[in-house]
C-alpha cells in the first residue's frame, strides 16, 4: 500500500485509473465536486473504489464542512450551515446547546455521506481564529477561544462517529494565524512559542482523534525554513510530541501553491518529514503515476494507525434519523 490519498478525474474511474490504483493501492481517495453528480452515480463510484481495493472500510474522503466548503450540494443533498460561525454564536449564550447542535449537525452530515459510500469527512477545523488573519479560515473556525474550539470540535467528532464516519482534525498545528491563503502562497507565522500555545490547545485536548491533517504554514518559532507539512521537527516534536497526536496524519493537499517542487518531490517530502500519507487531490493521471513510482510502501507504523482509525467503519451501521437530527439542530440554532 502506498502512503498517498489520491483524487479522481471525473464521475467514473477511467481504465488508466483502475490500472494505476490496482497496482499502487493507495491508502485512500478523496472526492471533489467534479466527482459528484447524483446519488446513484456517487454511490456507484464509491462502490467501484471498494471493489477495486477490497477493503469495505476503505478511506474515501470528502470536504463536507457546510457553508462555503461542501462538495455534495443541493438539489441532491441538503445544505449544511458553516462549520463554525452559527455554532460559535450559540455557544456565546448557551454552550451546552451549541455542543448538542454541533453534534446533531455532524451526525446528519455523516448519514448523508454514508448513504453515498463516503467514510471520512475532513472535519472538524480546530484552528483558533485570530483577528486580522486571512479569511481562508474565517467562518469555518469555531471561534477565537481555544476551549470553545475544542468543545465544539469534540462534538463534531462524536457526531461523525455516531453517523458512521471518521473525522479529521485540521490543520495541525494551527492555521488560524496565517496572513495568507496557503492555496495561493506560503504563509509565515512569526508568533512566539508561548503565543502558539493557544493554537495547540484544541489539538492537545483532542489528541486521540483518529485522523489529522497538517498545515502548509511556516512557524518561525519551530522551523523557519520549512512549512509544518515538510518539517520533521514540527511533526515529531510538536504534533507527535507536544500535542501527543498518534492518529493517522496526512498532509494538506500537496498541489497547493504553498509548496514547491514536483508532485513526486512534494509527496516524498511530506512522508519523509513524518506524515503517514501525502494528500494529492487533483486526479491528474501523469502526476499520480509519478507519485506512486516515487513512494515506497507505507510503513508498518502508519498502516497500524490507518487500520486503527478505520476500525469502526462498517456497512452494518443502521442509518440514523436525518430529519430528526436536522430538526434538532435547526431548533437549537433558532432556524426553525
Amino acid at each position: 500500500m502506498k502512503p498517498v490519498i489520491f483524487g479522481l478525474s471525473g464521475l467514473t474511474l477511467t481504465v488508466d485509473e483502475r490500472a494505476l490504483f490496482a497496482a499502487a493501492r493507495p491508502a485512500g481517495y478523496i472526492l471533489f465536486k467534479r466527482n459528484v453528480g447524483d446519488p446513484d452515480q456517487l454511490r456507484a463510484l464509491t462502490d467501484s473504489l471498494r471493489a477495486l481495493d477490497g477493503r469495505q472500510n476503505l478511506p474515501i474522503l470528502i470536504d463536507q464542512e457546510g457553508g462555503r466548503v461542501a462538495r455534495m450540494q443541493p438539489p441532491f443533498w441538503p445544505a449544511f450551515p458553516p462549520a463554525g460561525a452559527p455554532f460559535g454564536a450559540l455557544y456565546d449564550v448557551a454552550p451546552a446547546s451549541a455542543i448538542e447542535a454541533a453534534r446533531a449537525n455532524a451526525e446528519a452530515i455523516a448519514i448523508t455521506l454514508r448513504q453515498a459510500g463516503v467514510t471520512v469527512d475532513c472535519l472538524p477545523l480546530l484552528d483558533v481564529r485570530q483577528p486580522g488573519a486571512n479569511d481562508i479560515i474565517g467562518d469555518r473556525a469555531f471561534g477565537t477561544d481555544p476551549m470553545r474550539v475544542a468543545a465544539l470540535g469534540r462534538a463534531v467528532l462524536d457526531g461523525l462517529k455516531r453517523g458512521g464516519c471518521v473525522g479529521v482534525v485540521k490543520h495541525m498545528p494551527g492555521h488560524g494565524r496565517a496572513m495568507a491563503d496557503s492555496h495561493l502562497e506560503l504563509p509565515v507565522v512569526t508568533a512566539s512559542d508561548a503565543e502558539l500555545e493557544s493554537d495547540l490547545a484544541p489539538f492537545k485536548t483532542l489528541k486521540t482523534a483518529p485522523m489529522g491533517m497538517t498545515a502548509h504554514v511556516v512557524y518561525t518559532a519551530w522551523d523557519k525554513d520549512r512549512p509544518a507539512s515538510l518539517s520533521p521537527r514540527v511533526i515529531e516534536e510538536i504534533i507527535r510530541g507536544r500535542i501527543g497526536f498518534d492518529g493517522f496524519l496526512m498532509s494538506d493537499d500537496i498541489d497547493m501553491k504553498a509548496l514547491s517542487g514536483t508532485p513526486a518531490e512534494k509527496a516524498a517530502g511530506v512522508v519523509a518529514a513524518g506524515c503517514d500519507a501525502a494528500l494529492d487531490c487533483w486526479g491528474r493521471f501523469d502526476e499520480m503515476a509519478q507519485i506512486a513510482e516515487a513512494l515506497d510502501d507505507m510503513s508498518a507504523v502508519s498502516l497500524a494507525r490507518l487500520e486503527r482509525a478505520m476500525a469502526g467503519v462498517t456497512d452494518e451501521r443502521p442509518p440514523g434519523d436525518y430529519a430528526a437530527l436536522a430538526g434538532k439542530r435547526d431548533a437549537l440554532l433558532g432556524y426553525a
